[in-house]
């Protein structure tokens, strides 16, 4: 994860999902990292490890409380829509373009790196866009475990579990993977 607002990211707040822990951090300006639930830790795990990363976080605020609950839904299986303040700074405009486009991908739907290149108007930057998922700080609220391959194929996924949890949240969501694990597109 891009650990680019360290400094001022000032509130935390922890939830509980069926597989553990997760967290969020904020800053003033709005949402700044997403901590999912996969890692395994508990929740003093989980607020010592986002503590360690941003040390000025150290309550929460509405926004962390209110992406909290809304990340808790969406882990009991509800569809959510997270229509939440982010912090954007740091964020290349290519990464805005690639995240704003991502953000709307429909709960239960999957869209290929290509695909997205082409509607932003970067057709052949594929890559690219592949490496703004990568380095996404906002795994659900910016649901980059909705981008695959362009034969369905899960690629790399650099959130807690990697492609495993991929398949779990699209599995999640309703989405099909045939035999090899491929969604359908």
């Amino acid at each position: 994860m891009n650990r680019r607002k360290q400094r001022s990211a000032q509130y935390c707040s922890v939830y509980s999902t069926p597989m553990g822990p997760g967290g969020v951090v904020a800053s003033a300006a709005g949402l700044v990292e997403v901590f999912l639930p996969f890692a395994g830790s508990g929740v003093e795990e989980m607020l010592t490890g986002m503590k360690k990363l941003y040390p000025q976080a150290d309550t929460g605020n509405g926004l962390t409380e209110k992406s909290a609950q809304l990340l808790q839904r969406y882990f009991s299986g509800e569809r959510v829509e997270f229509r939440l303040e982010l912090d954007k700074e740091g964020f290349t405009p290519f990464q805005k373009r690639v995240y704003e486009y991502v953000a709307a991908i429909p709960y239960g739907q999957v869209k290929t790196y290509a695909r997205i290149a082409a509607e932003i108007g970067c057709r052949g930057a594929a890559r690219g866009v592949g490496t703004a998922m990568a380095r996404n700080p906002l795994p659900i609220v910016i649901p980059c475990h909705r981008v695959v391959g362009a034969s369905g194929a899960m690629t790399g996924y650099s959130a807690a579990g990697g492609i495993a949890t991929k398949k779990i949240l699209l599995i999640m969501e309703g989405v099909t993977l045939d035999g090899n694990g491929r969604a359908k597109i």
